[in-house]
């Protein structure tokens, strides 16, 4: 079928406005990525802005690694990511297997419940009163613990396994399998779709920890990257992430800007790097309780 040139003209409009979007939105992380390999002489005399640098340098990169506060909420960002993925993982995946079988006793009531917790939030100073009672003011478990699991995520795995067919469970009951064996052998290796796209889920939310280390964490030794990160962009002058501020604000021989935009990098880097591993689950992992036809 021929197309009419009304037709070619919305076509090539079409394509040329999704290149003026994809510009718009790829050049900030452009010009992050390259501000942050900058040669700093260079930043200084095209005074701060840089598209096309003549001279490559990792010399912010090498400062700021060298900086034991940014290391040490790396590795706080980095525990909360691993750690806290997999906590939440075991307990989202089990509770909603719980749910997804008949048998258990008291289902609809915890179904109530969960369906509660997603319509009904308690706001931030129940929560923070809970979090002080449980003596986790300032402790990265603080973090974790109050967001393990997230009741919309255990409805989404719960109709994951309410397709997996009861005749699986059922055989493996004959050959001597108990519930958790049936969870383990059968049931999780089913379930690498759904788990990979969760993951990613909670990975992301996990590093990008913000506001709940702002109410629950004073000691800067313990504060996530996106605080460091804040601090450094936004607002140095803060007792809170004020020690990597200190240290750029001493060393003349960077341009602070070129370090903030290697931070930048740094922080978005993990995620960036993890998402092509998971893209093939997560295509399938997001069409979790879509009615098949």
């Amino acid at each position: 079928m021929r197309e009419s040139l009304g037709d070619r003209i919305f076509g090539m409009a079409n394509i040329l406005l999704l290149v003026v979007i994809g510009i718009i939105t790829l050049f900030p992380l452009y010009y992050v990525f390259v501000v942050s390999f900058t040669e700093p002489s260079e930043y200084i005399e095209k005074y701060g802005f840089v598209l096309f640098p003549s001279k490559w340098s990792v010399g912010a990169y090498e400062y700021l690694l060298s900086t034991s506060a940014f290391i040490r909420a790396t590795g706080v960002s980095a525990f909360l990511a691993t750690v806290g993925t997999m906590l939440s993982l075991m307990i989202t995946s089990a509770f909603a297997f719980g749910l997804s079988r008949k048998r258990l006793r008291g289902r609809k009531a915890m179904m109530i419940m969960v369906m509660f917790t997603i319509l009904f939030n308690p706001g931030i100073i129940p929560t923070y009163l809970l979090v002080r009672d449980l003596g986790l003011i300032n402790s990265v478990w603080a973090l974790i613990v109050p967001v393990l699991t997230s009741g919309w995520y255990v409805i989404l795995m719960k109709s994951f396994f309410d397709s997996i067919p009861v005749e699986l469970e059922e055989a493996a009951m004959i050959d001597g399998c108990n519930d958790l064996s049936i969870f383990f052998r059968i049931i999780l290796p089913l379930s690498v779709a759904s788990l990979a796209a969760f993951g990613l889920f909670y990975a992301v939310a996990y590093w990008n920890t913000f506001f709940s280390a702002v109410l629950y964490i004073n000691d800067f030794t313990k504060v996530p990257l996106q605080i460091v990160l804040r601090n450094m962009l936004i607002d140095s002058d803060t007792s809170v992430g004020g020690a990597v501020a200190v240290e750029m604000a001493s060393d003349k021989q960077l341009p602070t800007q070129t370090i903030k935009m290697a931070a930048v990098v740094v922080s978005t880097l993990p995620i960036l790097m993890v998402y092509p591993f998971l893209q093939k689950h997560f295509t399938k992992g997001v069409m979790l309780g879509s009615v098949k036809g």
